[in-house]
This record gives C-alpha cells, sequence and structure tokens, in this order.
C-alpha cells in the first residue's frame, strides 16, 4: 500500500490542469477501419504492449484488433501500433471457466485508459484486465465462479501477413511450478528471437498439451488453477531478445502482485508525458489532441533488458554501455514528423533514438530502414534514418559521435542496399545511380521516381551532417548527388517522370495511376506522379519552386492539386484515402504538401487545407484516423498542425509557421523551460512573433526550445483570392 500512497501524491503533485489529461485520452481512437491502433495498455516507448486479438492474418489486424471485430481469440503481448504489415502478437494467453480447447469469446463492456485494458468474456465467464510495466505485461483475470479454472498458452500465435505461414521455425519451453518459460525463433516480417518468462500468482494444478498445429514448432498449453470463489488469478510475462534470463529479469523488475499500484503508476507517467503539450480547446478537440500525443509516444519500443543487453539485427547480443536500446523504427513514416517532434517534447530520448540507429549500421554496415524487435524488415526505400541523425545534430543534440554518424551515413550512402533483394536488383544500387544520375525505369527494378526523388533526401541530409561537422568534401559531393530529382522533371507536365536508361521519358505517362511494389508495380510507392512530384520540397523547396515554373506557377500547381483533379478512386490499398483532390493525407507522401502554400503569395489557401485536414480525417471516435496511423507519423501531423507550426524540411532543424488550430498552448520544454503558443484568432495568421521579434514565416528549432512566448498574428484573407479551401 505504501507504493500505492507514494503514486497517489506523485498523480496529485501533477498542476490540477494536468490531472485529467489520461481522461482525454481514448485509445479506441484509430482502432475501427483503416488506423490500425489498439486499445491495449502499454507505457511510453515501452517493450510490451499486452492487449486483445480478433485474429492473427490479415492486412487489417496489423496490431491484432479491429473494434467491429465480434470476437476476442486471446491477448498477446507485443505488437506495432498503426502499421501496414501485422507482426509480432507473442505469447498469447485467453483464460476460462470451462476447460476448452476453442476459448474464442464474444466481448463486452470493453474500457481502455493509458495503461489499462478491460474486457469482459461473456462465453468464458472471466473478466479481463491489463496493464503494463516497461518490459512487463500484467493481467488480472476474475471468474464468475470459483473451482477450477483454466488458461490456453499459445506459442504458435503470432500476426502473421499470410494465412499459410506458421512464423516459429524452433521453439525451446518448459512449464514450471507457476507457469512457462522459453525461447523462440521467429519469421514473418523479420527473423527475430523472443525469450519469455511468463508466471501467474498461484501453483498450477494441472497442464494438458494441445495438439500443435501442423509443421509448428511451438506448444500450446492449457493450464488449470484452482481458485476459491471471488478469487483473482494474476500472471505477468516478461520478455527479452536476448535469453529467458533477461526475461525473467525484465518481468521481476516488476515487483510484487499489486495490479492497481502498476496501473496508477502506469497512468502517471503518461500524465506526466501528456503533460507536456496542453491546450486550450472543445472536449472533442481535446480527445483528439491528447490521443494524437498518447498514439505518438507509444513507439519507438525499448529493445534492451534491464542490464542493458539486447540482440541486434545481426543476431549478436550486445550491451548498451549507457541509455536504452529502441526497435519498431518506422523510419519512411516518422522521420517526416513524428521524430521532429521528439526532439521537441521528449528530448531526453533523442540521443538514444539517434545511438539505436549507429548501432544498428555497426552491425549491418548500413543504417536501418524499418526495424521491428530488433529486426531489419527491409520495408519501404530511401534511407530514412539520414534525415534523423541530421535534424538531431542541427538542433544541438550531442549524445552521440557525430563523426561516426557521418561515416555510418556515407557508407549507406555508397554501399548497395540489398536487404530486401530476391535477385540481382537491389533496393539502391548506387553505381547504377552514379552512371545515370538518377535510377532508370527499365533497370532499376521498379519504384524509379520515386526512389530517385528519396535518394536527394537522404543525399541532402547527409550533404547537411558533413557541412555542419566542416567535411567540405562529403557536403560538396552529397549536395551535388542531391540534385539527381532535376533529371526526372518533365519541363511538359512539371511532374516527376519516369526515365529509362537512354534518357526517353516514360510513355504513355499517366500522372494519376497510383503504383505499389505489391500489387501494381510502377515508377511511384504507394503514391502517384502527382503525390510524389512534390517530394524535393522536403530538402529543396526554393528549387522545386523554380522547378515547377517559379512561385506564380508553382502555386498553380497546387491549386490544381487540391482543388482541380479528382481524388483516385478504389485504390485505398495503395494509399489513396482521406484525400482532398489528388491529396491524399492516409500516406506519408501528401503529408507535407499543404505547407508549401506557406512558400507561396497565399498562404492562407495552406493554412486553410491543415484545417481542413484536421477536421475531417481525425475524428473523436473509433474511426477517427483515416489511414495507418505509422506508429505516429499521422498522430505527429495533428500535433504539429495544431500548434500552428510543422518540420516541412525534416533536416533543417527548423519549422515552417502555419495557424494554430487553438487559441492557446503551453509546451514544457528541457530545462524546465516554456513555451506559450497564442492564436491569432483570425482567418489566418500572416506571421508570429517569438519574444517580441517577427519570424518572417519560420522558425528555427533552437529559438522555440528557448521558451517564451509564441504569438500569432492575425487577419482576415484577402477578398477575390480565386482558388482556396473553405474552412
Amino acid at each position: 500500500m505504501k507504493l500505492v500512497a507514494a503514486l497517489a501524491l506523485l498523480l496529485c503533485a501533477v498542476p490540477a490542469a494536468a490531472q485529467r489529461l489520461v481522461e482525454k485520452v481514448d485509445p479506441f481512437i484509430g482502432t475501427d477501419g483503416t488506423g490500425h491502433t489498439f486499445p491495449g495498455p502499454s507505457l511510453p516507448f515501452g517493450m510490451v504492449q499486452p492487449g486483445p486479438d480478433n485474429a492473427e492474418t490479415g492486412w487489417e489486424y496489423t496490431s491484432g484488433y479491429q473494434l467491429r471485430a465480434p470476437k476476442i481469440i486471446g491477448f498477446s503481448q507485443t505488437r506495432a501500433s498503426g502499421s501496414g504489415i501485422p507482426e509480432l502478437g507473442d505469447v498469447l494467453l485467453m483464460p476460462s471457466a470451462a476447460r476448452r480447447a476453442d476459448l474464442a469469446s464474444s466481448k463486452a463492456n470493453e474500457v481502455a485508459r493509458p495503461g489499462y485494458y478491460a474486457v469482459t468474456l461473456p462465453d468464458n465467464g472471466v473478466r479481463v484486465e491489463l496493464t503494463s510495466g516497461l518490459r512487463t505485461a500484467f493481467h488480472r483475470y476474475v471468474f464468475a465462479r470459483g473451482g477450477r479454472v483454466w488458461v490456453l498458452v499459445d506459442l504458435q500465435h503470432g500476426l502473421t501477413f499470410r494465412a499459410d505461414r506458421q512464423p516459429v521455425l524452433a521453439s525451446d519451453t518448459r512449464v514450471t511450478r507457476d507457469g512457462v518459460e522459453g525461447v523462440q525463433r521467429r519469421s514473418n516480417w523479420t527473423t527475430r528471437t523472443i525469450a519469455f518468462s511468463l508466471a501467474f500468482d498461484r501453483p498450477i494444478a494441472a497442464t494438458i498439451d494441445l495438439p500443435p498445429r501442423p509443421g509448428d514448432a511451438a506448444k500450446r498449453y492449457l493450464l488449470g488453477f484452482d481458485l476459491a470463489q471471488g478469487q483473482a488469478l494474476q500472471a505477468k510475462v516478461g520478455l527479452s531478445t536476448v535469453d529467458v534470463a533477461g526475461a525473467r529479469r525484465n518481468r521481476e523488475s516488476l515487483a510484487g502482485w499489486n495490479f492497481a499500484a502498476t496501473r496508477v503508476a502506469a497512468a502517471a507517467a503518461w500524465e506526466s508525458l501528456l503533460a507536456r503539450a496542453t491546450i486550450t480547446a472543445p472536449p472533442a478537440q481535446q480527445r483528439i489532441f491528447y490521443t494524437a500525443l498518447y498514439h505518438a509516444f507509444l513507439h519507438p519500443s525499448v529493445i534492451s533488458d534491464v542490464d542493458g543487453r539486447w540482440r541486434g539485427p545481426d543476431g549478436q547480443v550486445r550491451t548498451a554501455a549507457r541509455g536504452l536500446r529502441y526497435s519498431t523504427l518506422s523510419l519512411w513514416d516518422t522521420f517526416r514528423a513524428a521524430h521532429p517532434l521528439y526532439t521537441l517534447l521528449v528530448p531526453e530520448r533523442v540521443n538514444d533514438f539517434v545511438q539505436t540507429l549507429l548501432d544498428h549500421a555497426e552491425a549491418t554496415g548500413r543504417l536501418p530502414m524499418w526495424t521491428i524487435w530488433g529486426g531489419e524488415t527491409g520495408t519501404m526505400i530511401g534511407e530514412p534514418a539520414m534525415p534523423v541523425i541530421a535534424d538531431a545534430w542541427a538542433k544541438g543534440f550531442r549524445g552521440f559521435d557525430g563523426r561516426r554518424a557521418l561515416a555510418a551515413m556515407v557508407r549507406t550512402g555508397l554501399e548497395d542496399n540489398r536487404v530486401r533483394a530476391a535477385d540481382d536488383v537491389a533496393l539502391s544500387s548506387w553505381a547504377q545511380y552514379a552512371r545515370y544520375g538518377y535510377f532508370p525505369f527499365d533497370l532499376a527494378g521498379g519504384e524509379s521516381v520515386s526512389r530517385t526523388l528519396e535518394a536527394g533526401i537522404h543525399d541532402d541530409a547527409t550533404a547537411r551532417m558533413a557541412a555542419m561537422l566542416g567535411d567540405r568534401e562529403v557536403a560538396a559531393r552529397f549536395a551535388q548527388r542531391a540534385e539527381a530529382w532535376r533529371a526526372l522533371m518533365d519541363p511538359e507536365t512539371r511532374l516527376a517522370r519516369g526515365r529509362d536508361g537512354k534518357g526517353g521519358w516514360r510513355t504513355p505517362f499517366d500522372p494519376l495511376t497510383p503504383t505499389s511494389p505489391l500489387n501494381n508495380p510502377g515508377d511511384y510507392t504507394e503514391a502517384n506522379a502527382w503525390q510524389y512530384s512534390w517530394t524535393p520540397a522536403l530538402f529543396d523547396p526554393p528549387g522545386l519552386n523554380a522547378a515547377m515554373g517559379g512561385p506564380r506557377d508553382f502555386r498553380a500547381m497546387l491549386d490544381r492539386f487540391f482543388f482541380d483533379l479528382p481524388p483516385t478512386k478504389g485504390a485505398e490499398y495503395l494509399g489513396q484515402e482521406a484525400m482532398i483532390g489528388q491529396y491524399a493525407h492516409g500516406n506519408e507522401p501528401s503529408h507535407h504538401i499543404a505547407w508549401l502554400y506557406a512558400l507561396t503569395d497565399r498562404p492562407w489557401t495552406g493554412q486553410q487545407l491543415v484545417r481542413r485536414i484536421a477536421t475531417e480525417f481525425y475524428r473523436d471516435d473509433p474511426r477517427g484516423i483515416i489511414g495507418n496511423d505509422d506508429c505516429g507519423q499521422m498522430s505527429a501531423w495533428y500535433v504539429f498542425a495544431t500548434l500552428g507550426f510543422y518540420p516541412l524540411e525534416p533536416a533543417s532543424g527548423r519549422y515552417v509557421l502555419g495557424a494554430p488550430l487553438v487559441s492557446r498552448a503551453r509546451l514544457r520544454l528541457a530545462g524546465g523551460r516554456r513555451l506559450e503558443i497564442m492564436g491569432g484568432g483570425g482567418a489566418y495568421a500572416p506571421d508570429a512573433v517569438l519574444n517580441g521579434r517577427r519570424l518572417g514565416g519560420a522558425v528555427s528549432h533552437a529559438a522555440l526550445a528557448r521558451g517564451g512566448t509564441l504569438r500569432f498574428l492575425a487577419a482576415p484573407v484577402p477578398a477575390n483570392t480565386g482558388v482556396g479551401a473553405a474552412p
């Protein structure tokens, strides 16, 4: 009880306005439809995410859960929030008052709060409650009757993207007096090692080995327990990438069996973090905002054990000399807004994020693309770790070796990436890139335009990093390479268009047809020419402005993109959802485009579009995220939109200004500093003033991090301005 009292005092110490923040988070937002979030508990950036699974395969169930699914098949301990491919779903538990092999149950009375989830399983006669520590899942089951009760321990279960795939390659498990321990080798999206230590607070009275599925190396058990009427059964699961001893230590790091204290501690951890960004807004808007903050802070996930050990992408065990190591790095998505948000609101984690990237490069020879549970998936394109590193250095983070970082960036940009290659075609064939000055569509093996444009993102990041470190030769080399996108700008359409190895343009050329390597191969990655042609603005906005004909034509191209072109129909699987014209907010290549109006003579159009996107595509209901949240990127976009500024050039260390969606916001920054944000209250904000200094449309991270008052100016939208967006 001393721990409960101490935690209660901790909550009381939080300012009154912040005490209710966890109550303003609705974890069910995004759980119905394409958001792919989950309602189960997790600590901020936690290793474990216990929660309900409705299925173990299928694109809809990448997190294991859909609100509308009628039945729960069990409660696994790990998952990714909002991802586009299913993975994890380790160590599934399912309680029942009756001895049955099939324990799937209907559900009732679901409750979800940060750090807590509960549901009644009418078919099984049990009430399930879940909470968690940083590395340990905590379950509590209350049965409708006493006597012999049962828990299914399914070690075959896993979230997979193919119904015929059995993810367990090898499994070594044993039943102990009070639980099950073991280690498995699994292969699905990546190949990984998962060790676990499961313990109950009561001894096992009976064990039944269930027959395995054909070809599956793992086991399933029915464990029996004898309970008096009204007694609860509790379980804790510690996990590790290393070994059973590490999983056991992780489990034991959550001492005792006080479920209530663990739940209070989880709520306190979230309360403290959510309080770093508070807003004045109507209740529904507050729920959307604080839920977005919550989702943005679920990942990356801690991957190192309590003793600092972790298994790297090469299968070798390492020990972090200091700090934490992370995985579930959806970098192609999160480099755009989520990682810039971390530099502002959780700066204490940024150095360890970068150290994780550098350790990965040390293990494999290149920086990661998309990692989960320590393993590389090779998913998406480009080298999205590079802008994350360059942005951190530009913003003054020095908890990692800059020279080591630059060396990893240069090597990654010079050595071919064959991590996803099934044949002789590599994701990044730099000799080919150097010979032609772009990736030719007849030689590159698909996604040639997108890969060329995204090469500019990481080449520019490398050039910026080298320049900051004083390496002029490397800076000049990669700055020149970052110009490659220009070779694909078709002067006729002013769009990025594929070229072959002889320099000929892709013919016929349909700029509205989206392509994807999984189901509609072509020159673009989950997008079309109109959507991807704005990519150079992520690192060279003036250059793209000029390539599209100069300021007047640049704005006209934006107007046409948003207001003259029809939305793509029937291609949601290609990221064509949450659309305004050809703008597709459901996928990341579009996320920065509305902010480009800040660089034109009609910035109010962009501000009205940002407000429209935030209003139409983020809602206070389970379908409130349209498009995969992608480990917090969709949510991070909403947070920046609410605050009124955005990292248009993610590696630059600065933000472009828009207009806040609230009248007042407050950020708690490093060193106890505060940033007060005052909305202008007008139809649009022509500029902002920071501590008495007019900003001129942009602001540096360093200036914001010093704190003070950021006041947005107010003005009416000028009359007779032609094309525009309704608020």
